[in-house]
């Protein structure tokens, strides 16, 4: 499974979902989208509209979503 966190600078809602999978011990790729207009123009494409987007396989969300973090582990 693989898990890839979209987010930004200066976001808690991107600093807490980071922070709540380091402590379940669930491995996950970080990507910075100011930093990555492909992953910008992606995240908008598939109609999310706030950071951070997390993906796993085929299924993303959007924001802070602790229920659906504690599911991944």
């Amino acid at each position: 499974m693989t898990v890839t966190v979209y987010s930004k600078p200066n976001c808690p809602q991107c600093d807490a979902t980071a922070k709540r999978m380091e402590n379940l011990g669930i491995a996950f790729e970080k990507i910075d989208v100011t930093q990555s207009q492909e992953s910008f123009d992606k995240l908008v494409a598939l109609g999310h509209r706030r950071m951070p987007v997390v993906m796993v396989g085929e299924k993303s969300w959007s924001g802070f979503r602790p229920d659906l973090i504690s599911n991944l582990a």
